[in-house]
């Protein structure tokens, strides 16, 4: 079935041929409308013709006529048939004035043009407007020399939707909102919209820029259309034309690969170089001093006593001036009782000498007797209670346990992190290697949420530069742990030489807890690599997860730092890690705007958080059992009612308070805000504990007498600098899943850095030096406690 359709026309002559495909749905109108594109705006006659299938129609068109040709078509029901609509130009020249085709069925419209005129593309801005009606297509050639373009499309108005697709060139072009996902690669877009395009995927080293205007809002974000409740209503659908412009622009050369690589590289290899320059200047200090031990006879009695561990002034008992805001003047509640049995009965043990513990054998010390079997003798577990319920605790206090066992223990917590990342990072490894596939395939660019004004391809990954600026996480990471390790080593000589100083002084040294934060900052680097393959809203908990890791990892290490025989086990820290991680998977599924998750959370949050308190303000010897209630009626009798009494340990009473402030703060903020983003508010409280605590412990310190080294205090400013910074470049938001993808490429923006590095890859490289200084901090902050001995070192 043919309609050949010729006409003279009275413009330049030219001639050209369209072939289209037709498919009709059982019993259908087809008209084939033909009009003259020469004369905008002149009033037109209409004629309408009846036509018959294999006739061919010869007419002539002009610029104030519309023909109209008429065909009834009736198709089976399951049937399917086409209508092969064939026109021959005859005339020669048309290419200002082509002639436009439109072809209209009772569900569809068509319309094309002969002949086909194409623009071609090149490095200069180009405007055109855009309708759902008249989709505008354009072909780019790529130049000798250039192998990868990147085609950006602007536009001032947010609405109406559009799309942005990269074909090849073939026909039929897919130029409609139904078909334009068919093939190639595209995009929704509001105001933005940018595809990075290489050669190797055009076999013809050229390409269609297709920008179709959509019919709806919906997918841009905007609101939904009214539909009316009759089908032969008419809608107003409004003006949809889209008044855009294109640019197609090479691409960055692999040389600036290249540079970006180095230049990443070179920062975090420069942190290896100052370390081990660091290292030679300590080790040369190290060695004077250990030679100023051996060998102090030009030395007077007042200078080597802190050298060997003794105060050279005796210090006045802590009973007198340390540990509260105000004094507590009750001795009759329940817990002043406590403290009065502890101080009668261990005054003298927290005066002893270091020659007192100088005959305490090697065997005894590091016996190999297990923590299970020292904490279930009767009589042990009784003096516990006595020496942990004293007002005023020492560290000689909280250090009783064998080393040995404390060192086992707290290796675990390495052991399992390391067995926890690789069972975390494999299946997340498969899941976004599956992503990336399916963006490649399928060219859907909406999957992922891409900076794409700066993201750099290399080979199957659309965003190179983002996975690359997370090294720094990884070399950071690892340096850390060889820091750690060279501590590691020097202790443990330390140890079988018998030096007085690393048994009976400064805070006890277990490095378990520093090589697991070592590790969970690679990790870090690693799953955040995987989460920028492509970026979304489902894989953003793999960014998260080893932050919840980091966060509760540096608390336990300040708590364990001044309790290493009460700090919770590995078992115990990673079921409660899990459980925070099991919730932020259930936000991410449940929590948008869903009333009764943020009811239970903010429930359990609140809990969780006075469970905690009442663990940490007794020490650790208060038991959550059947009895728990008569106990606190107790309390609240003796303490309250009987005589009112203010709280025995008061700095721990503060800081418990300041944290009840803030948990439940941030609890209400979650339940009344109902936040979006679930996994990033958990962070913030994670965040926001760990700051409160450090800010506590560093307050503490000072109050206490002691200082804080010159390595210390350079390592704190510069790591304070440094998360400013970072911080600015986080806040940058260049993209955001919590709108649509067309939405979220109105913040996309170009790179700062060799042209190579946006906003987000200097958070990536800022937050891993920033995150590796707050390591630093924790590992050197008690560093000039390592000549005091331990029953002078006050318990906070």
């Amino acid at each position: 079935m043919f309609l050949r359709s010729c006409w003279k026309s009275r413009h330049k002559p030219d001639s050209g041929s369209v072939l289209v495909w037709l498919q009709l749905r059982y019993v259908a109108l087809l008209w084939l409308c033909v009009t003259h594109l020469g004369c905008a705006g002149a009033e037109k006659t209409v004629v309408q013709k009846d036509a018959e299938f294999d006739i061919t129609y010869n007419d002539t068109a002009r610029s104030d006529n519309q023909t109209i040709y008429a065909f009834n078509h009736t198709v089976s029901r399951n049937r399917t048939e086409g209508v092969r609509v064939t026109v021959d130009v005859l005339s020669e020249g048309t290419e200002s004035s082509p002639i436009l085709f439109v072809v209209r069925q009772k569900q569809a419209v068509l319309s094309f043009q002969v002949p086909l005129i194409l623009r071609g593309l090149t490095d200069k801005k180009f405007s055109f407007t855009a309708s759902p009606s008249q989709p505008q297509y354009f072909k780019y050639v790529f130049p000798d020399g250039v192998d990868t373009v990147i085609v950006k499309v602007n536009s001032e108005m947010t609405f109406p939707c559009s799309v942005m697709s990269i074909q090849d060139i073939q026909c039929p072009v897919y130029d409609l909102d139904n078909n334009v996902a068919f093939i190639g690669m595209y995009q929704t877009m509001t105001k933005k919209g940018a595809i990075t395009v290489q050669r190797k995927d055009f076999p013809s080293n050229s390409f269609y820029v297709v920008v179709v205007v959509k019919t709806e809002d919906e997918a841009c974000g905007g609101p939904l259309r009214f539909y009316p409740l009759r089908p032969d209503e008419l809608i107003d659908a409004g003006n949809r034309s889209k008044t855009l412009d294109v640019v197609v622009s090479p691409a960055i050369k692999s040389e600036v690969y290249v540079m970006g690589m180095l230049f990443c590289l070179g920062i975090f290899l420069s942190f290896y170089l100052l370390t081990f320059l660091v290292a030679c200047v300590e080790n040369k200090r190290m060695h004077r001093r250990r030679e100023g031990l051996l060998h102090p006879v030009d030395m007077s009695p007042a200078e080597t006593a802190p050298l060997l561990g003794k105060p050279a002034v005796t210090p006045v008992s802590p009973y007198d001036q340390y540990g509260s805001f105000a004094d507590n003047a009750s001795t009759l509640s329940s817990e002043a009782i406590t403290d009065s049995i502890a101080s009668d009965a261990n005054y003298g043990y927290m005066e002893r000498s270091l020659e007192s513990v100088t005959g305490r054998s090697r065997h005894e010390s590091l016996s190999s007797v297990e923590e299970d079997d020292y904490d279930t003798l009767a009589d042990i577990d009784s003096d516990k209670n006595i020496v942990r319920t004293k007002k005023y605790l020492c560290v000689s206090d909280l250090a009783r346990k064998d080393k040995r066992v404390l060192s086992k223990k707290y290796q675990i917590y390495f052991w399992n992190i390391a067995t926890i990342g690789v069972f975390y990072a494999l299946p997340v490894i498969q899941l976004v290697i599956t992503y990336q596939t399916v963006v490649n395939v399928t060219g859907n660019q909406d999957i992922c949420y891409y900076n794409f004004l700066c993201a750099h391809p290399l080979g199957n990954l659309s965003a190179f530069n983002n996975i690359l600026s997370n090294l720094g996480y990884v070399m950071l990471g690892l340096l850390f742990l060889l820091i750690v390790l060279q501590r590691d080593i020097i202790h443990s000589k330390a140890l079988e030489r018998n030096e007085l100083n690393a048994l009976e002084c400064g805070i006890p040294k277990h490095f378990g807890l520093f090589y697991a934060m070592g590790t969970a900052l690679m990790m870090e680097g690693l799953l955040s690599a995987c989460y920028h393959v492509c970026p979304n809203y489902t894989n953003f908990q793999f960014d998260t997860s080893f932050m919840y890791m980091i966060a509760g990892l540096c608390v336990l290490k300040l708590y364990q730092k001044r309790h290493p025989d009460i700090n919770a086990s590995a078992y115990t820290a990673y079921a409660c890690l899990a459980a925070v991680i099991f919730f932020s998977v259930l936000g991410v599924v449940f929590g948008k705007g869903n009333m009764v998750f943020w009811i239970v959370f903010s429930v359990i949050h609140i809990l969780a958080t006075l469970l905690l308190s009442t663990q940490l303000y007794y020490m650790g010897r208060w038991r959550l059992d059947s009895g728990i209630l008569r106990r606190m009626v107790y309390v609240i009798y003796t303490d309250c009612i009987r005589q009112c009494s203010g709280p025995m340990y008061i700095d721990r009473m503060v800081l418990l308070v300041m944290g009840n402030i803030v948990n439940w703060s941030l609890a209400a903020y979650g339940l009344l805000e109902r936040p979006n983003d679930f996994a990033s508010y958990l962070l913030a409280i994670a965040i926001c504990n760990l700051l409160l605590y450090f800010a506590f412990y560093i307050i503490m310190k000072l109050r206490s007498g002691e200082r804080i080294g010159c390595m210390s205090l350079v390592c704190i400013l510069f790591t304070a600098v440094v998360w400013g910074f970072a911080l600015f470049f986080f806040f940058q938001g260049l993209s955001t899943w919590q709108k649509t993808p067309a939405e979220s490429r109105e913040h996309n923006r170009d790179c700062i850095v060799l042209s190579f590095f946006d906003d987000h890859d200097i958070w990536h490289f800022l937050s891993s030096i920033a995150m590796f200084g707050s390591f630093l901090v924790l590992l050197t902050m008690d560093d000039d406690l390592d000549d005091v001995q331990r029953d002078k070192i006050f318990v906070f």
